[in-house]
């Protein structure tokens, strides 16, 4: 049988360009935005009121007290962001990309889920490596699943808090009941990220 021409190179390549689902950008965060103003907008009003209230001892106590909870958590949440660094720098981002990168589809919800889930330590670990997953190419809905995982299935919460306390019947129906939900909270994840590309893509 006689071989069909291919078409050039040139062609071939704008049509595979063209399957591949653009990538939403990512906005350069600013170290002082809207949600650092409102803590501090906040932080400011609570101090003012206290010193009206109270006056200037019980408000000099407060102030003094929150230093020395400000001096003991900064290094924790230095040696956090020390290991998202270190994330980067040690998981190839190929590899990032390919399990819970934009193209990872339903399968990439899971293993970041099944990661939430598997991965120990407190809230000052957790959030800075969702962070080093983001600069790797992770996709929004993939960290929100990594989170609410950790949040809710985490399984040295179960062992450690709630064992002790509510026994095992208990932390296996309440495991079971919550599977679901880091995977519906990454697909409203991506909804929304996609909504909001979309818009913008309009209004331009």
């Amino acid at each position: 049988m006689p071989r069909l021409p291919l078409p050039p190179l040139r062609a071939r390549t704008a049509r595979f360009i063209v399957l591949i689902k653009p990538v939403p950008p990512r906005r350069r965060r600013r170290a002082f935005d809207w949600s650092t103003a409102t803590i501090a907008v906040l932080a400011f009003a609570a101090a003012v009121t206290v010193y009206v209230r109270d006056g200037r001892e019980h408000f000099l106590t407060i102030l003094f007290g929150d230093l020395a909870l400000f001096a003991e958590m900064l290094p924790k949440v230095l040696a956090g962001c020390l290991i998202g660094a270190f994330v980067t720098l040690l998981l190839p981002r190929e590899l990032v990309a390919r399990w819970v990168g934009h193209e990872s589809g339903f399968a990439g919800l899971l293993i970041a889920a099944f990661f939430g889930f598997l991965l120990p330590g407190g809230p000052i670990t957790i959030y800075p490596v969702a962070g080093a997953f983001l600069v790797m190419g992770a996709d929004a809905g993939a960290v929100v699943a990594f989170i609410v995982s950790w949040t809710l299935i985490g399984y040295t919460r179960a062992l450690v808090w709630e064992l002790p306390f509510f026994g095992a019947d208990f932390v296996i129906w309440r495991i079971v009941a919550a599977l679901p939900l880091p995977i519906v909270a990454g697909l409203l994840a991506r909804a929304a990220v996609r909504a909001g590309f979309e818009y913008r893509e309009g209004a331009q």
